[in-house]
């Protein structure tokens, strides 16, 4: 009786892998298949995408996972007892002075902004702690560190102002002080007025 159990559930099985390699080598192909719903996407995951050109020498936002150290701790944000089970607080970690990815004025200006966050080493680490997931936490964290180098960059720019704008603001500068000596003089008069007549001899 186990021989012929052993027997039908192998024949089972055959006839199983059979079926599947006669579909699989037919090309048959669902209509929800990855092809199908998504014909322009590249579907191979494997390949590393090529970081974007910047000829301007500007960040482009393009952060390279290979040049910046990820880590996960025990974190104190959300998630209750969890928080003691898992490590879910990401950190993000470089050294500042050689990222290369980052144009050198940027840098200099967001070791300046950052300089409190920086190690002794150089280098400057960016943590989250938000939510109760690694992956969210690392999207958060270089959210983070993309905000902080747009904002360094942001205070390099330097605002064109246009001559209408230099002429009212002198304009502006020239009423100021007139308003002032105004106030003067009417405060110097008040204080003459306040004072006792003198009696000439």
């Amino acid at each position: 009786m186990a021989v012929s159990l052993y027997n039908f559930f192998s024949f089972r099985r055959l006839l199983i892998n059979s079926t599947c390699s006669r579909a699989y080598l037919s090309g048959f192909k669902s209509n929800l298949s990855l092809d199908k719903l998504y014909p322009s996407s590249r579907l191979d995951i494997t390949t590393v995408p090529k970081p974007p050109d910047s000829n301007d020498k500007k960040f482009s936002g393009y952060i390279p996972m290979d040049k910046v150290q990820v880590s996960y701790v025990r974190s104190s944000g959300p998630g209750g007892q969890n928080v003691n089970c898992v490590s879910t607080k990401a950190e993000v970690r470089f050294h500042l002075a050689t990222a290369e990815w980052i144009p050198e004025p940027v840098r200099l200006r967001l070791a300046e902004r950052m300089k409190n966050q920086l190690s002794k080493e150089g280098y400057l680490a960016v943590k989250s702690d938000r939510t109760r997931s690694q992956q969210l936490n690392l999207a958060d964290s270089l959210d983070k560190l993309r905000d902080a180098i747009h904002a360094a960059a942001q205070s390099l720019v330097v605002p064109e102002v246009s001559p209408e704008t230099v002429d009212r603001q002198r304009r502006l500068r020239e009423r100021a002080a007139r308003e002032r000596l105004r106030e003067k003089r009417v405060h110097s008069m008040t204080k003459q007025g306040r004072q006792a007549p003198t009696l000439d001899s």
